[in-house]
């Protein structure tokens, strides 16, 4: 049943958002190809929406569709000794899917512990923290086509899920939506694999704001490869040192062109699974750790995360933003580039 004029801040982690002219939840695939059909009558756009974990609503709201995929199913499959295959709805929490490999002794999804969201949505923006990916445990991915009159099926195998930095191919195809995909776990000891869920779960808590509305990290780590040759070289005789929890390798090796008017020096250098600069370490240096502008603030606890602190509007939190983007620019030359998504 469509619903109208339904609050967004009410779907998303924000808190934040106008009404949505029509709002439909989607349980199965005849539901949505139901909800798609009445959009394409009515000439509505559609904007497919998963946790609302990533994503800043606009404060004047949405005058379309918003389709919420509220499949949740899951079965686990054997497939060999060491392996088995979890079959699982795009729908379903990624927290849930946490909870039950870790409660059947599956390893692989150990470094998803504490992140919100759907498993579409995951599979979407190749979510990934503490060195794992999304890309790393699918083995296929099956959505639904709808860019022609007659809905298509689609199944890919990994590779042609064209996985990237927090991207995917289903972030070009703008009509199509996940529906199910097949994740590869390894089987393992259910009380190492409790002890890692546990841990990641207890660094989030102390390292990040999440007593605030938030979209968790605004802006994606800067690669390495990001950063223009003019400006940054990397001296391949320094020494590196590893740490085993979470790799870390130390930035004395990074010199700066004596041409550049600005030096980057000594930046932590992290695995993201390639090294990256943290944003939240270029967003500290800039000087931005609680600062504010209306309700919205950047968090003194963590500064990638933009967190409403009291009734912020999105106007707010994308001047903190565009504040950032410059401020950062300004001081190391280096452009942030968004994770969070805009509507």
């Amino acid at each position: 049943m469509f619903q109208e004029n339904v609050s967004l801040s009410c779907y998303s982690s924000y808190k934040i958002g106008g009404p949505a002219r029509y709002f439909f939840e989607a349980k199965n695939i005849e539901e949505i190809i139901k909800a798609m059909d009445k959009a394409h009558r009515l000439k509505l756009p559609v904007f497919i929406l998963g946790g609302g974990t990533n994503i800043l609503f606009s404060d004047e709201g949405f005058n379309g569709l918003i389709l919420k995929i509220q499949n949740s199913k899951l079965k686990i499959q054997n497939d060999n000794s060491k392996f088995k295959i979890i079959k699982a709805e795009a729908g379903i929490l990624l927290s849930e899917l946490v909870r039950i490999a870790t409660e059947s002794g599956l390893s692989g999804l150990e470094w998803a512990a504490g992140i919100p969201g759907t498993l579409g949505g995951a599979i979407r923006g190749n979510a990934g923290a503490f060195g794992g990916e999304m890309k790393d445990i699918i083995e296929e991915v099956i959505s639904l086509d709808l860019s022609k009159r007659q809905p298509k099926i689609i199944k890919r195998k990994n590779k042609e899920c064209q996985f990237n930095y927090r991207h995917s191919i289903f972030k070009k195809t703008k009509k199509e939506i996940i529906l199910e995909a097949k994740l590869v776990l390894k089987k393992g000891d259910k009380r190492f694999i409790k002890e890692v869920v546990q841990k990641n779960i207890e660094y989030r808590f102390k390292n990040q704001p999440l007593y605030y509305p938030s979209a968790g990290s605004v802006f994606k780590n800067v690669p390495l490869t990001q950063i223009n040759a003019d400006y940054t070289q990397i001296n391949a005789d320094s020494q590196t040192q590893i740490n085993a929890d979470y790799t870390q390798i130390n930035t004395d090796n990074i010199s700066v062109n004596q041409r550049t008017h600005q030096y980057l020096s000594t930046f932590p250098i992290k695995t993201d699974p390639f090294p990256i600069i943290p944003a939240a370490y270029l967003i500290s240096e800039a000087g931005l750790k609680g600062v504010s502008f209306g309700g919205a603030m950047i968090s003194p606890k963590h500064p990638n995360f933009i967190v409403n602190v009291l009734s912020a509007t999105a106007y707010d939190v994308k001047n903190l933003i565009l504040l950032t983007k410059n401020e950062v620019y300004k001081k190391f030359k280096i452009k942030l580039e968004e994770e969070i998504e805009y509507l």
